[in-house]
């Protein structure tokens, strides 16, 4: 079975790469939606990637990872400055990191909605300011990325480690159990 995945994010391909999934990446470009219901708008992002892609058989993976904070959807920081006041308003508090999973296998479109508490240790300036200095903030929804320095970041987290990273596995596995019951 051929495997797509809809997205440029390193960080979703590394995680099917050590699951041992063979595939091919296809960037959709495809403009963001980014008001709404934070659950509809990361399917609806997601559904757009896996549709912009499909093409005939095989399996489209596409996921779109928001961080939600007092039911607001932070999106990707504009500039350093603002990933420094996303990082003060997280803080010492607990969001969201929502993930809309959207498979397309064979034609047949399924999606869900993979939902982590992230919470953030109380940050002095100057790890806040080490933190936008070092970068990993661009690009990435909230201005984090747990990877790396944002580890240092967090207290603690209550669900999917994966779905942090940018690819909730567990739901992958749901969704698309043909994906995990292949022979090596």
């Amino acid at each position: 079975m051929s495997v797509v995945l809809a997205s440029g994010s390193p960080q979703r391909s590394e995680i099917l790469r050590k699951l041992g999934v063979e595939f091919e990446v296809v960037v959709p470009g495809v403009a963001e939606l980014t008001d709404g219901d934070a659950e509809r708008l990361v399917v609806e992002n997601a559904r757009r990637k896996a549709e912009a892609v499909a093409v005939g058989d095989g399996l489209v993976i596409a996921c779109d990872t928001d961080v939600v904070l007092d039911g607001e959807v932070l999106g990707k920081p504009a500039d350093a400055a603002e990933a420094r006041r996303y990082l003060d308003r997280m803080s010492g508090r607990a969001h969201t990191v929502m993930s809309g999973l959207v498979v397309i296998e064979e034609g047949e479109e399924r999606s869900g909605v993979e939902k982590t508490t992230v919470v953030f240790k109380v940050l002095s300036d100057p790890e806040k300011e080490r933190y936008v200095r070092f970068g990993e903030w661009e690009g990435r929804s909230g201005g984090y990325a747990i990877q790396t320095l944002g580890s240092t970041l967090v207290e603690r987290l209550e669900g999917s480690v994966s779905n942090v990273v940018g690819l909730p596995v567990g739901l992958l596995a749901e969704l698309t159990p043909s994906l995990f019951c292949q022979e090596p």
